[in-house]
């Protein structure tokens, strides 16, 4: 609290000497010297901080905190509010406690109180105090310490920081930042929002989100793709502080006051994941990354899958559908595909899969044609000396596609055009963290090196996403992604990385998933099985059963295969991998008709689908704000996957009464800490009280059918009540029926009270 690090030199607001308001009642212009003003010679020779602090949209109010002025605004920037700002109910209060601005149900409150520094923010009708800037809270940082300030005038010798610190109540937790794979509570952690290719038993990620949410009813977005840096109850135990390097810092406090509140208004400021085809909720089997695969290969899985009655949506050819060396330039290897474009069309004639899906990156290794043609026409990265960069990380001698300069992406969607004219229907967008930032220099001029890093994810996956929905149409593009920054959300979907084939790297996936999801994210999958190793069978029937009931469910690993059949030398009873994997497999066909409603719900608010945190739904529960082992599918089903190879499991049962998917009778009352043991046909599936659950018939295989007719579903009661409803939507996401439950003679039974024509 008091020592400052040998190594800078901090400044801190301490006090708001003026106050400006706008003309239109939406913003306040703090001018904040670094000293108090007892006298005016204090205001000589002395730094001050601009603090403006604007009404954006109901229950969003931005801060920043600005050094000088005159710095340039680098690029790129978030896009922001994607689908047009939203009205604001805005206005400007001055009282006896000081200078409200609010927004909507937020609001701001600057101390009227001379010589302090004290910012307030709570909800308009001061029900709920959300947090603060107080003392000692804003400042900007000198690295290393000047001797005497006119050092400074040559900047170049100095690194320059602007920090904010915003409080952190009693019992406050904080969560989201992206997929990370350490504690879901990120109180007490030193978090660094900068991609890197870590696997996820670190605390590296793939997924920056520069998004937190806490417990106690808001989250705060920060406007930057830089680096950031926070120290969350870390480095001031009562502090969440944030700090960039640069003159001016941006955040938005965004007002709940329940969490699915704070992620509707957080993804209208960031923009909503788009709907996704039924298709792609069924099962994807891929090659592997580095096993040997030919058309022979593909064949025998495929045929083997069907031969054991396992239901397949899509089917990946990963990296070396490519020749070595040359990835990725977009070419089949001849000598193992001779003809894509025929064996694609096959595949999909003979019923074996109705999609195919292919990996892809934008690293392009020199040995390639393809490289010096993009090369010389300038769509590569540079050197700042006009060089093309290069290095051997990955590909030998590989460029990275500079997708700044609107040529190369064209010249990259006909890439991409080329492949779906042969048949090829969704990509896989791998990698995408491995952006360098010293010594380059982008083709447009004014990007900013650093602030591209985590960028560059949301362009590379805009870029693919939205050549997929001019192919395919709005609502049929699929990526799967693996890089993302805030705003990336828009192109679902995203799997997690390469984790380990180990009951706790399949515990550090769902954790990833959850504070993925808290950050505005639909739609989450994960490599079954693991990805790097050899999972044992036992491993990967838990990790089939959790993999199944993500939104998105993929078969894949590294150097191994991920067929069932090669898991257990094929074994045949109810226990063994093929008989689990087709009982899961079918088991989420069934579930389509409630995974589609609650997806349509989930893309509509910014929710996650699944894997959903226990807290979005209950989030009065202090327990359910802990669990991080357990999560909600949609908003209606709780799933705890088994992660101990004795097939016992701990969970955890909010208010209310419970029934298991598997067997209705068996209920159970909440809230209640409950253990139980499984063998592989089962995990814990429990139902919440209150519950329409329209599934599919027994046996279904298709995850793209008309689950509305009569024929091809059955209704489901679960603890009724006079409130009970299920909306029942078609594959196309129109709504057809809503089925509501009315009670005779004592008796509760479901009806439609609403149809629409289709």
């Amino acid at each position: 609290m008091w020592l400052v690090a040998e190594d800078k030199h901090v400044e801190y607001a301490q006090e708001v000497f003026s106050i400006d308001q706008s003309q239109d009642g939406k913003k306040l212009s703090l001018l904040c010297p670094t000293s108090k003003q007892y006298r005016r010679g204090n205001s000589l020779n002395q730094p001050t901080l601009t603090i403006d602090i604007e009404a954006v949209a109901d229950g969003i109010i931005s801060v920043e905190a600005t050094h000088w002025k005159g710095a340039a605004r680098k690029l790129p920037n978030f896009e922001l509010f994607p689908d047009g700002p939203p009205s604001v109910d805005a206005s400007i209060k001055n009282g006896d406690a000081g200078t409200t601005i609010s927004s909507g149900p937020i609001a701001a409150t600057v101390s009227s109180n001379p010589h302090t520094f004290d910012i307030r923010f709570h909800s308009t009708d001061n029900s709920r105090k959300l947090t603060s800037l107080l003392d000692r809270s804003v400042a900007f940082a000198y690295s290393p310490p000047p001797g005497s300030m006119m050092q400074t005038g040559d900047a170049r010798d100095f690194q320059h920081y602007i920090l904010t610190q915003t409080t952190l109540g009693v019992g406050e937790q904080i969560y989201g930042l992206g997929e990370r794979f350490g504690a879901l509570n990120k109180v007490g952690q030193s978090v660094v929002l900068w991609n890197a290719d870590g696997g996820t038993s670190s605390d590296q990620a793939y997924k920056n989100v520069s998004f937190w949410l806490s417990n106690k009813g808001y989250g705060i977005f920060i406007d930057t793709p830089q680096r950031v840096e926070l120290e969350i109850g870390s480095e001031r135990s009562c502090r969440v502080q944030t700090s960039i390097e640069g003159q001016r810092l941006k955040w938005y406090i965004i007002y709940g006051p329940t969490p699915k509140d704070v992620l509707s208004r957080y993804t209208t400021l960031t923009g909503k994941p788009n709907s996704l085809p039924a298709w792609s909720f069924g099962l994807w089997l891929t090659t592997s990354f580095t096993t040997e695969y030919d058309e022979n290969t593909i064949n025998g899985f495929l045929e083997g899958m069907r031969n054991r009655d396992i239901p397949l949506a899509v089917f990946h050819y990963d990296a070396f559908w490519m020749r070595p060396f040359h990835w990725c330039d977009f070419e089949f290897m001849a000598s193992h595909f001779p003809d894509p474009k025929a064996q694609i069309k096959r595949l999909k004639e003979s019923g074996l899969v109705s999609k195919i899906s292919v990996w892809i990156n934008t690293y392009i290794g020199q040995a390639s044609p393809v490289f010096q043609e993009a090369a010389d026409k300038g769509y590569l990265l540079k050197r700042k000396n006009g060089d093309v960069f290069q290095w051997d990380l990955w590909q030998a001698g590989m460029g990275i596609v500079d997708f700044t300069n609107p040529d190369a992406c064209q010249w990259f969607r006909s890439k991409l055009d080329a492949l779906f004219d042969i048949g090829v229907d969704t990509i896989k967008t791998d990698f995408g963290e491995r952006i360098p930032t010293k010594d380059v220099q982008w083709f447009d001029k004014n990007v900013d090196a650093e602030r591209m890093h985590n960028y560059y994810a949301f362009i590379y996956n805009k870029l693919v996403y939205e050549a997929l929905q001019d192919r395919c149409g709005k609502d049929e593009a699929v990526v799967f992604a693996r890089a993302a920054c805030a705003g990336t959300q828009r192109f679902p979907l995203q799997w997690g990385g390469d984790c380990e084939s180990t009951f706790e790297a399949m515990a550090e996936s769902l954790r990833g998933g959850l504070s993925l999801g808290l950050c505005g994210y639909s739609f989450w999958s994960v490599d079954i099985g693991g990805f790097e190793g050899y999972p044992d069978p036992t491993l990967y029937k838990r990790w089939v059963q959790f993999g199944l009931l993500c939104s998105h469910s993929r078969l894949h690993g590294s150097s191994s295969y991920r067929v069932p059949w090669l898991i257990d030398d094929d074994d045949k009873t109810s226990q063994g991998c093929t008989a689990v994997l087709q009982k899961f497999a079918q088991l989420k066909c069934r579930l389509m008709p409630y995974l589609y409603s609650e997806s349509l719900e989930a893309v509509k608010n910014g929710w996650p689908l699944s894997v959903r945190a226990m807290s979005l739904e209950f989030p009065e529960d202090r327990t359910a704000w802990y669990c991080d082992q357990q999560f909600m599918l949609g908003s209606k089903i709780l799933v705890a996957p088994v992660f101990d190879e004795s097939g016992e499991v701990e969970f955890y049962l909010p208010s209310g009464r419970w029934s298991s998917f598997w067997d209705a009778s068996q209920t159970i009352d909440g809230p209640k800490w409950v253990k139980e043991k499984h063998n592989f046909e089962t995990l814990p599936l429990h139902i919440r009280q209150g519950t329409i659950l329209v599934v599919g018939k027994e046996g279904e295989k298709r995850t793209n059918y008309d689950w509305t007719k009569p024929e091809n579903h059955e209704v489901r009661m679960y603890e009724p009540d006079g409130e009970s409803s299920f909306p029942l939507c078609d594959p196309e996401g129109k709504l057809v029926a809503i089925l509501r439950t009315t009670e005779d003679h004592g008796a509760w039974r479901v009806e439609n009270i609403e149809v629409r024509v289709r």
